[in-house]
């Protein structure tokens, strides 16, 4: 009869040793996360400066901050609608969170946060700063970078481009930053737009339709600065989506020669089929999506191939997560992501660990690397040699300093 003692006593001896693998999975057991609950969640407005930055608080003192952008309204929005619905949330449930803000779940006596589904406005610039603070938040109960959580890097470093408006300042750029062949300057074309000298309706802030001496002007200008940056620099052209179709065209066709790296919202983004009119019409890649929103705004952009680069604005289009899905969608379409980039260094990095994350990254917009104000309120991250490195810090790895946010902060709100 077999029993256990017998059993035992027929095995090797090196089989009753202690288990060399359970001893080493043991050791390297990774910590549990704490168990937290969200116990407030603030916006605040600081004096001079265009982001708004949301905190979220948790139970046991850890908190995690975010940024929205280009909104007006979204403090009051965090403050008295959406935050309030979140608190006994567990912060880690990013997911579920943003699901319920997004659809038909709204608190106790209240009304839905976003009325089912609703597409963008101040709504989603508020719960993308809402998902930047929860992501930053879960970085650091785990213990590692926001790109850790996100799946890990394809890059150990993400390309940047500044912006420029003369010859001079985009020889400066090149100089002073160290900007080579892979990284960009932008052109805007505002000032030959709004010159009413040039213009067949002075005053008019978009939908133009140029005349020749103003393509003609904006073409000298392209070449001008070219000419000065060399052919080895990217150079990226912004037209705020103030022509109409055709005027978008001639346009495109007269700086054809200088090779642009993209031509920015030649039209107004609220028309998939004309934006594609326009890219079929030009070599020039043509790009849009700062005033997008969510995977479901950039969908007829993609299926009517409408653009050759997704521009989309993390701190307004629905968060990390969403941007993240917006990237996964453009790459089935092989066209790449160049988000737009006019945050804090906070919001800045934390575009840098999407990026990072994401095999269609092109090159990301820092818009305010010059900005010393903004350099005031968080630390700028490392830029080197053309390139913003990531910090290797839990969660977004920058944080706001609090002496500037206590001087700078609105009345009536705190972080």
């Amino acid at each position: 009869m077999l029993t256990r003692r017998s059993l035992f006593s027929h095995l090797p001896a090196a089989a009753l040793l202690p288990n060399p693998f359970a001893a080493c999975a043991q050791a390297l057991r990774a910590t549990p996360p704490p168990r937290l609950k969200i116990a407030a969640v603030k916006a605040a407005r600081l004096k001079g400066v265009n982001s708004r930055f949301i905190r979220v608080h948790t139970d046991q003192g850890l908190y995690g901050t975010g940024e929205s952008l280009d909104t007006i309204g979204v403090e009051d929005i965090v403050n008295r609608h959406l935050g309030p619905a979140l608190v006994g949330r567990d912060p880690l449930d990013i997911e579920g969170i943003w699901f319920d803000l997004w659809s038909w779940n709204s608190p106790p006596g209240g009304i839905p946060p976003v009325f089912m589904r609703g597409m963008g406005g101040p709504y989603l610039g508020a719960m993308s700063g809402i998902d930047m603070a929860l992501w930053d938040l879960a970085g650091k109960a785990l213990g590692v970078p926001v790109y850790r959580l996100l799946g890990g890097r394809v890059r150990n470093k993400v390309a940047v481009y500044f912006h420029a408006y003369t010859p001079e300042q985009a020889a400066e750029a090149v100089r002073s930053t160290g900007v080579k062949a892979l990284k960009a300057v932008r052109l805007d074309s505002a000032t030959d737009a709004e010159n009413p000298a040039q213009g067949f309706d002075p005053g008019k802030h978009f939908t133009w339709t140029l005349t020749n001496p103003q393509i003609d002007a904006f073409a000298g200008r392209v070449a001008a600065i070219r000419n000065a940056i060399g052919p080895g620099i990217g150079l990226a052209l912004e037209c705020h989506g103030r022509y109409d179709v055709e005027s978008a065209i001639q346009l495109a066709r007269a700086v054809e020669p200088y090779r642009p790296m993209w031509l920015e919202e030649p039209v107004p983004s609220d028309n998939p089929e004309t934006m594609a009119a326009v890219r079929r019409a030009t070599r020039i890649p043509i790009a849009c999506g700062e005033n997008v929103y969510t995977r479901y705004g950039f969908r007829p952009f993609l299926e009517k191939q409408a653009v050759s680069v997704i521009q989309l604005d993390m701190a307004k289009c629905g968060g990390l997560l969403e941007s993240r899905k917006i990237a996964a969608m453009a790459e089935i379409y092989h066209i790449p992501i160049a988000p737009h980039g006019m945050a804090s260094p906070l919001g800045q990095t934390a575009f840098a660990h999407v990026c990072a994350t994401t095999p269609n990254f092109m090159i990301l917009e820092w818009g305010q690397y010059f900005n010393p104000g903004l350099a005031r309120v968080a630390p700028m991250p490392t830029y080197n040699n053309g390139f913003l490195e990531l910090p290797d810090a839990p969660g977004i790895g920058i944080e706001l300093n609090p002496d500037a946010v206590k001087e700078l902060l609105m009345p009536g709100y705190e972080l």
